[in-house]
């Protein structure tokens, strides 16, 4: 049946009234259709309100950060046999060697937790920080292990992390996004770890690009009153248009996102303009008067986004050494390193002053550690390594100074607590207030959730 459409005169005149079409049509229909965004209750008390997750990505060495092997020390060039991924079948791999850490371990803080000297400044915050040292994972691949660390899903793509918490709870702030990744380049995977995939559209992450415009276009580029005509005028169409279509899901989101975008020109700028802040709190993420890149502004502008209700802010290190995929040379791990280390333990001691911790969920992880082995004791560079990784948690409903696991003497498994990237979804969720099971969507005719169909289970024992 062909639409009804608006006299021009009808139109003119309704565009004159914007603020009243702000307020009333658009605002009813989204109602009406529900809004996605809406703030919305857990299944049970959170003891997070948001979270901050820091993607180390390229897989990071365990046993050169934070899982001490003194015995991979002793056995340096030991000759071993691994059925491993990453070497089968591979040429000049026939016979693989122990190869020792490159970094001194030290114990830190009063809980007196190991942490090589690659991360200093985080070994300050051990006190804080709840390690997983058995961490494992499904996949040897950077692509898939990316892909499942975000979204549980190994091979074909899923709703990230993020979609799926911003799904489950709405955001605060309506005039910025409930999910924001801050990246100066794209991971592997690319936008799918970010990505709503089969959600509605309006719980897709929104890429912030550290440097001058963080959000590209968001600066308005007519004056306010044009801008407002044009705006008015856009809602009354999409308006008639929605009214007739509210089952149209993508509709809603497009809708959506329009009435987001021009809250986030007042927003957006407001949050990336570190004027106000300190000199002593630029300092202590590293940064320099109006510096607008590097790991430290994205900690920094992750904090600031929190304070103003983002409910999940990733940041993924893409550092001056492009990623921590030390095939060649372990050695790229010392600015890799250099570049977060700073800022991260300058984040969680930014929070703790704010009174922010409490409240926050801070989680640290990579895709998957490195081998404690090569095919020479003594080649520079470490393989892909699923079998066992490290990760923490820190801040709102996590214990404190405490280790959770552990790998064999030399790295190579997991040996005591194993904790599956299915579990730690499972317990991030927890944390936030969702049951893992229960957090679903009915897609194709099934339920989908994060931790998939899979058994996973919730970490208990680094919760309070």
């Amino acid at each position: 049946m062909p639409q009804k459409s608006l006299p021009r005169r009808s139109f003119l005149q309704s565009a004159a009234a914007g603020s009243l079409l702000f307020s009333g049509i658009v605002d009813q229909l989204l109602a009406d259709a529900g809004d996605p965004l809406a703030p919305r209750q857990p299944h049970f008390p959170a003891k997070a309100k948001n979270v901050i997750f820091l993607f180390m990505t390229g897989g990071v060495s365990h046993v050169d950060t934070f899982d001490p092997k003194p015995e991979l020390v002793k056995q340096h060039g030991k000759e071993i046999k691994a059925n491993h991924p990453e070497i089968k079948d591979r040429p000049g791999y026939e016979r693989i060697f122990l190869k020792r850490p490159q970094w001194e371990f030290q114990p830190h803080g009063q809980c007196g937790t190991e942490v090589s000297a690659l991360f200093p400044h985080v070994a300050t915050c051990v006190d804080d920080i709840a390690l997983i040292r058995s961490m494992h994972t499904s996949h040897s691949n950077h692509y898939n292990a990316t892909l499942g660390m975000h979204t549980g899903s190994f091979t074909f793509s899923r709703p990230s992390i993020g979609s799926w918490l911003t799904y489950g709870l709405g955001t605060i702030n309506q005039n910025l996004p409930g999910f924001v990744v801050i990246a100066p380049a794209q991971t592997y995977a690319g936008t799918q770890v970010y990505a709503n995939d089969f959600l509605p559209g309006a719980f897709q992450g929104t890429l912030v690009v550290p440097g001058a415009e963080p959000i590209a276009n968001v600066q308005p580029r007519v004056s306010s009153d044009r801008q407002q005509l044009e705006l008015a005028a856009l809602r009354e169409v999409n308006a008639e248009h929605l009214a007739s279509r509210q089952e149209d899901a993508q509709l809603l989101a497009r809708l959506q996102t329009f009435e987001t975008a021009f809250g986030m020109q007042m927003a957006v700028p407001e949050a990336f303009d570190f004027s106000e802040e300190s000199s002593t709190t630029l300092e202590s993420y590293g940064l320099a008067p109006d510096q607008k890149s590097g790991f430290g502004w994205q900690c920094l502008a992750a904090r600031r986004l929190i304070e103003r209700g983002v409910r999940f802010v990733e940041l993924i290190d893409v550092g001056s050494a492009n990623n921590w995929d030390a095939h060649g040379d372990m050695m790229t791990h010392v600015p890799l390193a250099k570049n977060v280390d700073q800022p991260i333990a300058a984040l969680i001691k930014d929070l703790k002053a704010r009174g922010m911790f409490d409240e926050t969920l801070i989680v640290w992880t990579t895709e998957f550690g490195r081998t404690p082995f090569n095919n020479t004791a003594d080649a520079p560079g470490r393989e892909h390594h699923p079998w066992a990784f490290s990760s923490w948690l820190a801040g709102a409903g996590v214990k404190r100074g405490i280790v959770h696991g552990t790998t064999d003497e030399i790295g190579l498994w997991t040996a005591e607590k194993p904790v599956h990237v299915r579990d730690f979804h499972a317990t991030i969720l927890h944390l936030m207030g969702f049951d893992h099971e229960r957090l679903t969507y009915r897609h194709a005719g099934l339920d989908y959730r994060l931790t998939g169909v899979e058994h996973a289970s919730v970490v208990h024992e680094i919760l309070t």
